[in-house]
This record gives C-alpha cells, sequence and structure tokens, in this order.
C-alpha cells in the first residue's frame, strides 16, 4: 500500500552511502524509504558492470554522466545527462554498466507491479 507522504525536504547530504559491488566497479546507494516507495541517489564508479540482470521495475533520471543498459535480449541502450527511462516489473530484464561513472536518480516500488 503507498504511504502517504507529508511534504518533506530531503537533504541526501545527510543520507550514508553504501557500498554494493559490481561484477567489475562499485555502485554506492544512499536510499529513503517512504512505505513501498523506495528513492535512491546512485552513483556507479568508472568501469561499473551490474553483476546480475535486473527484472524489477525502476524510473531512473541520469544526473551526470553516461551508461549503457543491456536488455536480456541484447539491446543496448545508452543514457546521458538529463535523460530517464522507465520500466515495470519483469517487463525487460536489463544489466547497465558505466565506463566513466554516472549519477543516477531512482524510484521504484508496486507503483511498477505487474501484478495488479
Amino acid at each position: 500500500m503507498p504511504a502517504n507522504i507529508p511534504f518533506q525536504i530531503t537533504d541526501w547530504s545527510n543520507i550514508p552511502k553504501v557500498e554494493h559491488k559490481g561484477e567489475t566497479g562499485k555502485a554506492y546507494w544512499q536510499t529513503l524509504q517512504l512505505g513501498d516507495l523506495r528513492l535512491r541517489m546512485v552513483e556507479y564508479s568508472p568501469n561499473y558492470l551490474a553483476d546480475h540482470w535486473c527484472q524489477k521495475g525502476h524510473i531512473i533520471y541520469c544526473i551526470e554522466g553516461e551508461m549503457t543498459t543491456e536488455l536480456e535480449n541484447g539491446e543496448k541502450h545508452s543514457m546521458t545527462a538529463g535523460m530517464t527511462y522507465q520500466v515495470s516489473d519483469e517487463l525487460s530484464s536489463h544489466k547497465s554498466y558505466s565506463k566513466n561513472g554516472v549519477k543516477l536518480f531512482i524510484m521504484d516500488g508496486a507503483f511498477l507491479s505487474t501484478d495488479k
């Protein structure tokens, strides 16, 4: 069930970064959980490659840098600053790579579920 979210400001500099290792490189997540809505500021280090095919839905906004997302069917899509991608759960398995690093704002949660 979605949370009722009162007006609030998030100072991301106060949210701790948690390191997640990729197949290569590292990802640093700052996470704000509001009910079943998850908001994240994520930075991929140079040469970051995700260590799994993700089936979760996301709305991703690229703040700075560039990354390539590969779909399990072999399609590749590049994103640069100012671009977004959006996908619902279980519709397109994806895996991301960043040669020079990237900073992203990511939203996900039950609203992207295909089980409605």
